[in-house]
């Protein structure tokens, strides 16, 4: 679904946030991206969104090169969606006007059904449906911001640390919904994460950055119990 090839980008000139970054990401997997802050991590994913153009390396997704191929394009073309960390509803919109606006290129008809559709994939988003997005908790207008990226039915699903502010409880009922969304849509899902236990409890597979370089990957479960990992990024070793 997705590769990475020897991806080098930053935000001003001779400056590299990213220093040759190479990964992949299967049709149905998800994959979390981890370390600690300033590694790179939302540098990767605004590389894979197309908000940050690389200076060398490829961004391929489908088999297509899509490197230098904006935002907007990627979301409309290309079946990418993208979840910001902040910012990510419009308060001053009801909970059915957020995703009308995140359909708003479907036809009525799909419209409608997609919001059924994501009303059954969200419960309380329905229960909740002509709510101001503003005055719902944390964990509903995260759940918001993940339908609404869902209305045009996107293969791809970018998610800038989704347990953000939120509460221990809401954190877990956040990413069950994640899980829940990979089944029933059939995509890939990657996410940039700070909770690193809650992420690889989920993820298939995960990547873990060091100065902008990937200083460990592997599978989720294997991440989890690694010395190497815990020593890195969580802080102590594994119990014998």
């Amino acid at each position: 679904m997705i590769e990475l090839q020897s991806i080098t980008a930053g935000y001003t000139r001779d400056v590299d946030i990213l220093r040759g970054i190479t990964m992949s990401v299967g049709p149905t997997e998800i994959v979390t991206i981890l370390g600690p802050n300033g590694c790179g991590k939302s540098t990767l994913l605004k590389s894979i969104a197309g908000f940050v153009i690389p200076r060398e390396g490829r961004v391929m997704i489908a088999g297509e090169d899509l490197t230098r191929v904006p935002v907007h394009h990627k979301v409309r073309a290309h079946g990418v969606g993208f979840v910001p960390q902040t910012d990510n509803v419009f308060g001053a919109l009801s909970v059915r006007e957020n995703l009308l606006l995140g359909g708003q290129f479907l036809s009525t008809r799909e419209r409608d059904g997609r919001i059924e559709q994501l009303c059954a994939l969200y419960p309380v988003l329905k229960q909740r449906y002509l709510a101001m997005a503003g005055a719902l908790s944390g964990g509903e207008r995260q759940l918001l911001s993940l339908a609404r990226a869902l209305m045009p039915r996107p293969r791809l699903l970018l998610l800038d640390e989704p347990s953000a502010g939120l509460s221990p409880r809401m954190v877990g009922e956040v990413f069950d919904a994640i899980v829940r969304t990979r089944d029933s849509e059939h995509i890939a899902v990657v996410m940039v994460e700070q909770n690193a236990v809650e992420a690889l409890r989920i993820a298939d597979r995960a990547y873990v950055l060091a100065m902008g370089e990937i200083a460990l990957q592997g599978r989720a479960s294997d991440l989890l119990a690694s010395d190497d990992m815990r020593s890195l990024y969580l802080g102590g070793r594994a119990a014998a």
